[in-house]
């Protein structure tokens, strides 16, 4: 997949809670959180490119996009909710 195309679909993906803002008071992120979450998705989308183009071994490729994608998700709830109560916790 070319970066346009990833980029294309990070900026897809951060609509999603721009458009909720505009129904909701649930939803109140500010500039800084749509640039942090673009850079994290745009960090995942690379990484996994780079795996997926330089690891040979599908069982490798696998894993490794699999701890990525966990990553991924353990980083987006610290920064939403604060599982971890670490200094970079949303709440």
């Amino acid at each position: 997949m070319k970066i346009e195309k990833i980029v294309c679909i990070i900026l897809l993906v951060l609509l999603i809670p721009f458009i909720a803002m505009q129904f909701t008071n649930e939803v109140n992120w500010s500039l800084g959180d749509f640039v942090v979450a673009g850079l994290v998705l745009l960090g995942t989308a690379l990484a996994i490119r780079f795996i997926s183009l330089n690891v040979t071994k599908k069982e490798h490729k696998i894993i490794l996009i699999i701890i990525i994608a966990i990553g991924l998700l353990l980083l987006w709830a610290e920064l939403a909710v604060g599982i971890f109560g670490s200094a970079v916790a949303g709440s």
